[in-house]
């Protein structure tokens, strides 16, 4: 009997149709608006498998994986933005039509020669002014500046990075530890600040489709960023 006909199965289901639901009512007519960013959460698989699906059956092109993602999460805020629950479309689909739309036209518009470059190029130089942005006494220490790029440098390799290269067992296991301490350290941030951090690190999200997820500046975004780096380098270095 499939998972879907049990009455686990059929229970699961409602459940989560009536927490979709009930997000959608809460955004639309009550202006809860952390409920778009949970509701960009629940469907972000959803966003992430239609560009993996979308770059397999397109040529390369200079493109990668991750400029496909950024186009299909930038369809999933647009759909979010559009969508009309009380139509009655299931949002899955309305989605998908926006998604596939936004992956088509940044592919037409994309350079085939430095896309990929460009892409994290950009992400590199956002990660970094956005830790060197500092005012007042910080900004003339620079071993503290040192230790916040060393710190945002290290976040993204240890997230994005499934093994060090060139490792044998023992280093692996050590580099699959450190990721786990990484994640738990990402859970106790504040919600804005892990926020940002799981969408920019773990979805590949960019600072300005999070500051428009979450209704704030760009610039915002980069101050969150930076303190939520400082509390995870004071936690993991307390004598720091």
């Amino acid at each position: 009997m499939k998972a879907g006909g049990s009455p686990r199965g059929r229970a699961l289901a409602e459940r989560a149709a009536y927490v979709e639901a009930s997000l959608w009512r809460r955004l639309r007519f009550e202006n809860e608006t952390h409920c778009r960013e949970r509701l960009f959460s629940r469907f972000l698989t959803l966003a992430r498998a239609l560009a993996h699906r979308e770059f397999g059956r397109r040529p390369p092109q200079g493109l990668d994986r991750g400029d496909f993602e950024q186009w299909a999460y930038g369809g999933l805020l647009e759909a979010i933005d559009a969508y009309d629950p009380l139509r009655g479309a299931a949002f899955g689909a309305f989605a998908r039509h926006r998604i596939r739309g936004s992956i088509a036209d940044g592919a037409a518009q994309a350079s085939e020669a430095n896309a990929h470059h460009a892409f994290r190029s950009r992400v590199e130089k956002e990660r970094l002014s956005s830790v060197r942005a500092r005012g007042g006494e910080d900004r003339d220490d620079p071993i503290r500046e040192l230790g916040d790029l060393a710190a945002a440098i290290a976040v993204g390799l240890v997230i994005e990075t499934p093994a060090p290269p060139l490792s044998g067992g023992y280093e692996t296991q050590a580099w699959r530890d450190l990721q786990l301490t990484l994640e738990r350290e990402i859970e106790r941030l504040p919600d804005t600040e892990g926020a940002v951090i799981r969408h920019h690190y773990l979805a590949g999200v960019s600072f300005a489709q999070i500051a428009q997820l979450l209704g704030l500046t760009k610039g915002r975004i980069s101050q969150l960023h930076r303190s939520a780096l400082g509390r995870i380098r004071a936690r993991l270095r307390p004598d720091d």
